[in-house]
C-alpha cells in the first residue's frame, strides 16, 4: 500500500471570528439497533463541523436531493459504508463534513440489505419549517423504491473518513483496533497514549524491521515518550490502495514488537498472510529496529501543529513547557526540533554577523529583547491553558494550532537578540521573574489583546531600531527585518480573532525603543528584578503609563473621537497627545489642562499608540525627548465597513 503525506490545515480565513466560534456537532448513526440519525433534523451554520459515528451493523451517510431520496446525488457527499458488531460502541471510523453554506442538505443511509433508507433512516442539516420539511423529505424516502445507492465498496467522497487507532491502549502493548480494513481515501490517524512506543511500517516477511530502503513508501513515525493522556501527539496516514499493510512498535524494552504489539491494515481474512500469521512471526523476530529518521512520510501532529521534520526518531513533547520563557540557549545549542517544526523554520544558520557590535546597537538589541522576553512569556502561560487548561474549550483545533505556531515562533524571534548578544559577549536581559501576569490572564480575549499589544511594541521597535543602527551596524538589519514579516502575520491572526480586520493599516507603527520597553515595565514589571535594560539614549529615563479614562465615540460611524486622559500631576506647561500611526502617519492634538480631553484625528483607523508629551511637532523617533507618559495602546476604529460601500 503507498501512503500520502497529509499537507498541514489550511488557516486563511478560516480564522476569522466565524470560525472561531464554529460548532461541532455529533450524530449517531444506527446506535442501540435502531434505524435513525440522532439528531436526525439539526441546524448548523457556516464554518461548523458535523462528525457521524457509526453503530451496528454496517451503516453509511450518502446525500441526496429532496426530491429523490435513498440514491446518491451527482456529487454528493458520501461516507463509505462502516461495519461495526455493536449496538452501543462506536466505530473506530469516522466521518465530519464542514459546513460551507445554509442550503439545505438530505441525507439517508443506503444501506440495501433491510433497506434502511425507505424505512425511514434519514437526516437532515437546515431543513425548512414549511415546504420542502424534514417530515416531508422523510415521507418520501419511506415511498422511494428500492435499492438505494450506492451500494457497499464505494469510496468516500465530500468529507473525512478517519480510522483512529489507539497506540498503547489502556496501558497495554497493543494497537487498538490492530487488524482493520479501510476504504482508499480513509485517512489512518494514530493517537499515542502514556510510555514510549512507536509505529514502523514493516513487510509481512520481516516483522519488527523497517522495510529495506522504504522505496515501497514504508512509514516511521517516531517514539513518543509521555505521560500525559491524551498526549494531543498523532500521526496520520491516507489509504491510497487496497494492498496490506503491516505496522509495528519498534520499542526494545519489553520487546514490544514480539510482545503482540503489531496491526495490519486490509490483510487477508484467509491464507498464510493473515494477522495472525503476521503476529506469529512477529513473536518470533529478532531485535526490533527504527529507522534514522522520522516522518518520512505521513503526518505527524502535535495538538494540531503539523511537524515536517524532528530530526531523529524521539519527539520531546515537553517542548513547549512554560519554563522555556526564562531560559536563553546560547548560540550554539539548538531547541528541540519540536519547535522549529511548530515555527516553521530554526534560527538562522548564518547571522552574518559583522566585526563589531557598536555600544548603541547592544543596546537597543537588549532593549528589543526584554520586549521579546515578555511576549515569550505571556504567550507561553495563555497558550498552557488553551491546549490543556481552562481555556482549551474556547477555540477550535486550527486556532490552537495556530497559537502553538505564534509561541514557536516568537522563541526563535527572540533568538536573533540573544544570539547577537552572546556572540559578541554582551550581557543579555534576563527574563523577569516577577512579572504581574493575573490581570493578563484573567480570561482569553484580554490574554490575546496583551499578546497583539505586545507585538505591536516589538514590531514598532523594530522600526526605530532599524533606523537608528543600520548604518554603524548594518548586518543587523536583514536580522532584524526578516522577523518582521511574521510579527505582522501574528497580529494578522489575532485582529481576526478579534473581529478586526486582519490588516488595519499599509504601514507598521514606529516607536522609539525606550518607550516600547518602558510600556511593558510600568505594565507588567514588578521589582527591581524587572526593571528595563538601559536605553540607548537616556540609561535612567522612565515614564509613568498613560492612562485613558473615557472614549467618547462618534455614534454614525462608532469612531473614537475624544479621549479623556489623567494628566499627571507631574506635568506643567502645555500638553499634546501624539497619536503614532502607521509610518508616517504622526499626529498631535493638544490636551485641555483641566478636563484632560483630546481630539483623536480623523483620519487615523486600526491600533495606534498615544503618547503625552509636552512638544508637539516633533519626529516619531524623538518623541521619547519630549514624553511626559506613555505610551498606551487604543482601536480607534475599522478603516472601512460593507455599509461604506
Amino acid at each position: 500500500m503507498s501512503w500520502r503525506r497529509l499537507s498541514s490545515l489550511a488557516l486563511g480565513l478560516a480564522l476569522s471570528a466565524s470560525v472561531a466560534t464554529a460548532s461541532h456537532i455529533e450524530v449517531t448513526v444506527g446506535k442501540d439497533g435502531n434505524l435513525e440519525f440522532v439528531p436526525a433534523n439539526i441546524k448548523a451554520e457556516i464554518g461548523d463541523t458535523i462528525t457521524y459515528k457509526f453503530f451496528a451493523k454496517n451503516h453509511a451517510v450518502a446525500q441526496s436531493t429532496f426530491g429523490d431520496p435513498c440514491q446518491l446525488q451527482d456529487n454528493g457527499i458520501f461516507s463509505g459504508f462502516t461495519p461495526n458488531t455493536s449496538p452501543n460502541a462506536a466505530a473506530a471510523t469516522d466521518f465530519t463534513i464542514q459546513i460551507n453554506d445554509t442550503k439545505p442538505l438530505w441525507f439517508y443511509c443506503p444501506q440495501q440489505n433491510g433497506n434502511h433508507c425507505q424505512k425511514g433512516m434519514v437526516h437532515a442539516i437546515n431543513a425548512p419549517e414549511t415546504g420542502n420539511t424534514f417530515d416531508a423529505y422523510k415521507a418520501k424516502a419511506m415511498q422511494a423504491a428500492s435499492p438505494s445507492t450506492p451500494a457497499v465498496g464505494t469510496l468516500p467522497v465530500g468529507g473525512l473518513r478517519k480510522l483512529h487507532i489507539d497506540v498503547g491502549f489502556n496501558g497495554e502493548l497493543m494497537f487498538n483496533p490492530n487488524n482493520v480494513t479501510e476504504l482508499i481515501r480513509t485517512v489512518i490517524e494514530f493517537s499515542y497514549n502514556p510510555a514510549n512506543h512507536s509505529i514502523v511500517q514493516s513487510s509481512f516477511d520481516k516483522p519488527c524491521q523497517p522495510i529495506e530502503g522504504r522505496v515501497e513508501g514504508g512509514f516511521i513515525a517516531p517514539f513518543v515518550p509521555t505521560q500525559q493522556a491524551p498526549s494531543g501527539v498523532t500521526f496520520e496516514l491516507t489509504v491510497t490502495n487496497n494492498d496490506p499493510v503491516w505496522f509495528y512498535c519498534a520499542q526494545t524494552k519489553k520487546s514490544h514488537c514480539q510482545a503482540g504489539m503489531v496491526g495490519s491494515i486490509n490483510a487477508a481474512i484467509e491464507g498464510d498472510k493473515t494477522f495472525q500469521a503476521f503476529k506469529d512471526l512477529a513473536a518470533k523476530a529478532g531485535e526490533s529496529k527504527i529507522g534514522p529518521d522520522s516522518p518520512a512520510i505521513g503526518a505527524l501532529r502535535v495538538n494540531g501543529t503539523f511537524l515536517a521534520s524532528i530530526g531523529g526518531v524521539v519527539l520531546d513533547t515537553t517542548a513547549l513547557d512554560p519554563a522555556l520563557g526564562m531560559e536563553i540557549p546560547p548560540p550554539e545549542m539548538n531547541y528541540p526540533p519540536y519547535i522549529g517544526g511548530m515555527a516553521g523554520g530554526n534560527q538562522p544558520a548564518n547571522y552574518q554577523w559583522g566585526d563589531k557590535l557598536s555600544d548603541e546597537a547592544a543596546a537597543i538589541l537588549k532593549a528589543l529583547q526584554y520586549i521579546d522576553n515578555f511576549i515569550v512569556i505571556i504567550l507561553l502561560k495563555g497558550y498552557e491553558k488553551v491546549n490543556q487548561g481552562e481555556w482549551s474549550d474556547v477555540y477550535p483545533g486550527s486556532i490552537t494550532q495556530t497559537l502553538g505556531s505564534l509561541v514557536a515562533q516568537a522563541l526563535i524571534h527572540r533568538r536573533t537578540y540573544t544570539d547577537s548578544l552572546q556572540h559578541f559577549g554582551k550581557d543579555v536581559a534576563k527574563p523577569c521573574e516577577d512579572l504581574q501576569m493575573d490581570a493578563a490572564l484573567k480570561d482569553v480575549d484580554t490574554w490575546m489583546m496583551t499578546v497583539l499589544t505586545g507585538l505591536q511594541l516589538s514590531m514598532g521597535a523594530t522600526l526605530d531600531a532599524m533606523t537608528r543602527i543600520s548604518t554603524s551596524d548594518p548586518w543587523t538589519v536583514p536580522a532584524l527585518a526578516t522577523g518582521l514579516g511574521s510579527q505582522a502575520r501574528m497580529s494578522a491572526v489575532v485582529n481576526l480573532m478579534q473581529n478586526h480586520v486582519a490588516a488595519a493599516a499599509p504601514r507598521e507603527v514606529l516607536i522609539p525603543h525606550a518607550l516600547a520597553q518602558n510600556y511593558v515595565a510600568s505594565h507588567w514589571a514588578k521589582g527591581g528584578s524587572c526593571a528595563p535594560p538601559a536605553a540607548a539614549k537616556d540609561a535612567a529615563k522612565t515614564w509613568p503609563a498613560l492612562v485613558i479614562k473615557e472614549k467618547v465615540m462618534q455614534q454614525d460611524t462608532n469612531r473614537v473621537k475624544e479621549v479623556v486622559i489623567d494628566v499627571p500631576k507631574s506635568a506643567e506647561g502645555g500638553l499634546f497627545v501624539a497619536w503614532l500611526g502607521p509610518w508616517g502617519g504622526l499626529k498631535y492634538t493638544s490636551v485641555d489642562g483641566k478636563s484632560g480631553k483630546a481630539t483623536v484625528p480623523d483620519t487615523l483607523s486600526g491600533h495606534v499608540w498615544a503618547v503625552l508629551t509636552n512638544k508637539a511637532d516633533v519626529k516619531a523617533a524623538d518623541i521619547d525627548t519630549v514624553t511626559v507618559a506613555g505610551p498606551e495602546i487604543m482601536w480607534v476604529s475599522q478603516q472601512w465597513s460593507t455599509s461604506d460601500l
